[in-house]
């Protein structure tokens, strides 16, 4: 799963003479992390990178040379995959892409455009055509499927996001009419953080059930099936991870039923965000003060949501450990906490800022840090960084892995 970078952060303590805050990315577990992934996923499958996760260059540079692709969601996020060099396949996604943002993307190189509507299949058609090009597209679908256990659901009820299923053959049959455009498969990313590894698998039956019905309608040459990212990171219960090694059995499994469709040339992409940084990424904060306030004691720390935003954006108590402090150098008494609950707040001005709400901790003091676990997806890039324009982070990337790739 993890390994805490103690050695790191204790260095990082005691070279700090004042509060002190950092993110920790370590590289090699994130190497050693994608490694793994990929081992274990059919022959079939593509392993891209959703950079909206984390899109660090550091992060970026790690993952290039592991990853079968990149998914962007944005001009910007393609801009940054190009300043890595080389020639990486990128994906462009993204609900409301507009035909500046369309012909820019093809101008950097984007390979696959996920696309949400008709107007943005008729924007990209005339962004082709005048490039004497055509494009490769795949329509995201809103599926008509019931997800009745999903933490976050993006289709299979009404959303902002793709072609409502029982209006896709009328965008299927305008591909045809186009001549920017190859249609050459279909996306499908219906939820997000999901755990439970045999309703995944249920899930990508159904798309290849969707799949399958307009292949055999409509003759479709399909390359690509993308099923999305969503797999999910449990940050309650860290022992019970999504299980990979079953997944991939069973999908391995399901692959080989359908031969009718899946020939040898069509590859599944995963889009997998969250499910490959979250596990590399910490983030330490210094507790500046603890007080009791209405029956309820708080811990105040030097960094907050402005830095890591993904606890508030959850609603949820984010998983942490307490490293000890320096010792107490003060004339005056030491603010702490003896087997009690505390809620973690940040520094801003808004009581919307908790990290934690009453968590229990053994001992807490000011001077000590709250190291916050599984913080290397949605933290540092969802955060409202300016906001009453405190001091950033360090951030400090680790790599004690040096064999290359």
């Amino acid at each position: 799963m993890y390994t805490i970078p103690q050695q790191a952060i204790d260095a990082y303590i005691e070279r700090n003479n004042t509060s002190a805050c950092a993110y920790f990315y370590d590289l090699a577990g994130l190497r050693r992390h994608v490694r793994s992934l990929k081992s274990l996923l059919p022959q079939q499958c593509e392993l891209f990178y959703a950079i909206k996760a984390n899109s660090e260059r550091e992060i970026l540079e790690t993952l290039a040379p592991l990853v079968d692709g990149f998914d962007t969601a944005s001009l910007g996020e393609v801009k940054k995959i190009r300043k890595l060099g080389g020639d990486h396949k990128i994906a462009l996604g993204g609900p409301a892409k507009t035909p500046d943002e369309l012909q820019r993307a093809v101008a950097e190189g984007a390979e696959l455009f996920h696309i949400e509507s008709a107007l943005q299949l008729n924007y990209l058609n005339r962004v082709a055509c005048d490039a004497d090009r055509q494009l490769k597209v795949l329509l995201r679908i809103n599926p008509a499927i019931e997800m009745p256990h999903a933490t976050l659901q993006m289709a299979g009820k009404p959303t902002q996001f793709g072609i409502e299923q029982q209006h896709a053959d009328e965008v299927i049959e305008l591909c045809s009419t186009l001549p920017g455009i190859k249609l050459v498969g279909f996306h499908f990313h219906a939820v997000s953080n999901q755990l439970d590894a045999n309703a995944h698998i249920s899930l990508i039956e159904q798309y290849l059930n969707i799949v399958a019905s307009w292949q055999e309608r409509y003759g479709i040459d399909v390359e690509f099936i993308n099923v999305g990212g969503g797999i999910g990171v449990n940050y309650q219960q860290q022992d019970k991870q999504f299980d990979w090694p079953a997944f991939c059995t069973r999908l391995s499994q399901l692959l080989d039923s359908r031969n009718s469709l899946l020939t040898d040339k069509v590859k599944i992409i995963f889009e997998c965000g969250r499910f490959l940084s979250a596990f590399c990424g910490f983030y330490l904060t210094e507790v500046v003060d603890i007080k009791h306030n209405h029956g309820t004691d708080y811990a105040l720390l030097r960094g907050g949501s402005h830095h890591f935003r993904l606890p508030v954006s959850w609603q949820h108590n984010h998983p942490f450990v307490v490293v000890k402090g320096k010792p107490w150098q003060q004339s005056f008494s030491r603010p702490s906490l003896q087997q009690g609950k505390v809620t973690l707040c940040g520094e801003l001005c808004t009581p919307k800022d908790v990290l934690a709400s009453d968590v229990n901790v053994d001992t807490l003091a000011v001077g000590d840090y709250v190291l916050f676990v599984l913080a290397g997806a949605y933290g540092w890039g969802i955060s409202h960084h300016d906001f009453l324009s405190h001091a950033y982070p360090d951030f400090i990337y680790l790599d004690s892995d040096t064999s290359g790739e």
